[in-house]
């Protein structure tokens, strides 16, 4: 799917192509356990753009940003960074390459030395890729620290004397040392509370309009999300289901999963709770190592038909921006393009999740 979003005149920075994930081993026989936790993926990040990457826990998000960087093996189809096939990369040359990728993870504390001052871990990369002398990363990790908006002081000081906030600002100015064109943010503001949760949105903001970054910023806060995101991919089961503007995902799903994601959004005013409408979703994903055939979404989505239980759905693109892999779109009600409310096929209200419209209700 392509959620490019690129600057005219420029391809995208980040290309993923039919990107394969497994874990586990096929065991003697084949009877062994084989997790596809990203199964044949595409997605695209342009430069300078941020990408929203969504979707439940165990939906294959953090795996496919780890295979982004090469942190986890890839099974089959290819990454490129800036026009360089990283699933090629060996050795030295991977080595250089990861200058320009890195990554935020969702807890600050975990990903940082307890037993280095800050000042090191932030001068690590600028010692091992541009073989600083101390003086000069020293002043370098105070600029850093200047630009995530801490004292130039705290360099002498240990993860464990920071709020959670004050952490992750470090592991940011960790990041950005290099200058690097793509950071991944895996989660990088779910541990935080509201307030300190805007903070460092807002800086992520600085430093992608200061240093032209482009960012994939996966994340379960879709409120979250919708601030910072120009694009939005959702996963499912493996599979990214539907791509699209930021703005065109949340106002116009196409998807009906993306419509029970949205749904779940709390009310941003206690007046407001109650009055929008409801999709909920029975039952867990399924088993990552025992996918349903056909649509991975089959099992859950209230709309399903016969055919979406027999094959997988092709992508269609979608009217306003984006692509969206359902057998809504081909196959009975033909959507043909468009987005679940322009066809009026909608969810029920609060309390009635079981109620499907007649027009889906009807078809063969």
């Amino acid at each position: 799917m392509n959620t490019a979003g690129t600057t005219p005149g420029t391809g995208p920075l980040l290309e993923i192509e039919d990107l394969r994930v497994t874990f586990g081993s096929p065991g003697p026989r084949g009877r062994g356990r084989v997790v596809r936790a990203v199964d044949g993926v595409s997605l695209q990040v342009g430069r300078g753009r941020t990408v929203g990457l969504v979707g439940e826990s165990g939906s294959g998000k953090s795996t496919l940003g780890r295979a982004a960087l090469r942190l986890v093996p890839v099974r089959s189809g290819r990454v490129s960074l800036d026009g360089r096939d990283l699933t090629a990369l060996r050795g030295r040359a991977l080595r250089q390459a990861r200058r320009d990728m890195q990554m935020v993870f969702q807890d600050p504390y975990s990903s940082l030395d307890p037993s280095a001052v800050i000042g090191d871990s932030i001068a690590e990369p600028l010692r091992e890729h541009e073989g600083l002398s101390r003086r000069d990363a020293e002043r370098r990790v105070k600029e850093l620290l200047d630009v995530v908006g801490l004292p130039a002081g705290h360099a002498g000081r240990y993860p464990s004397e920071f709020s959670g906030g004050q952490r992750q600002r470090v592991a940011i100015a960790r990041a950005v040392a290099l200058n690097p064109s793509l950071v991944v943010c895996d989660e990088a503001v779910s541990a935080l509370d509201v307030s300190t949760q805007n903070q460092v949105i807002n800086l992520l903001e600085d430093l992608r309009a200061r240093f032209e970054l482009s960012y994939l910023f996966i994340a379960h806060d879709l409120a979250v999300v919708r601030h910072i995101a120009h694009e939005v991919a959702v996963m499912y089961l493996g599979h990214v289901v539907e791509t699209g503007p930021t703005d065109r995902v949340y106002d116009s799903p196409a998807h009906p999963y993306t419509q029970a994601l949205l749904s779940a959004i709390p009310a941003s005013h206690p007046r407001r709770a109650g009055t929008g409408t409801r999709m909920l979703l029975s039952g867990d994903l399924p088993d990552p190592a025992d996918p349903p055939p056909g649509c991975a979404f089959a099992t859950r989505c209230p709309y399903a038909m016969d055919v979406c239980r027999e094959a997988p759905p092709a992508t269609t693109p979608v009217d306003g921006g984006g692509e969206v892999a359902c057998h809504l779109q081909t196959s009975g009600p033909t959507l043909a393009g468009r987005t679940l409310d322009a066809a009026g096929v909608r969810a029920e209200r609060d309390g009635s999740p079981d109620v499907v419209p007649a027009a889906v209700r009807d078809a063969p």
